[in-house]
């Protein structure tokens, strides 16, 4: 078993494999005191536009985290958490 510690952990960007956006780098960790295991990520994702808007915390839950490489984070959240927190993403165009 390999383990990581926190500050390691806020070094890794975090990316959506559905369609390959940057969704930021790790901020916080949600974690199970009964258990003793984390729950979920918390990513600072940001929504703003030319710099104007606000970021939003984006909390990734553990079952959606695909896998730790050395310097990124892959996870499969789907597209509409977008929609969700008011971003558009990138990838996808306007009509």
């Amino acid at each position: 078993m390999q383990r990581e510690n926190f500050n390691s952990l806020r070094d890794k960007e975090v990316i959506n494999v559905c369609d390959g956006k940057r969704l930021g780098y790790i901020n916080d960790v949600e974690i199970d005191v009964c258990d003793g295991k984390v729950c979920a990520i918390v990513v600072l994702f940001d929504c703003r536009v030319f710099g104007f808007g606000k970021c939003e915390e984006l909390v990734i839950p553990w079952e959606k985290i695909n896998c730790f490489g050395s310097d990124a984070v892959l996870v499969n959240i789907g597209t509409e958490i977008y929609q969700k927190l008011g971003c558009e993403s990138k990838n996808q165009k306007k009509k």
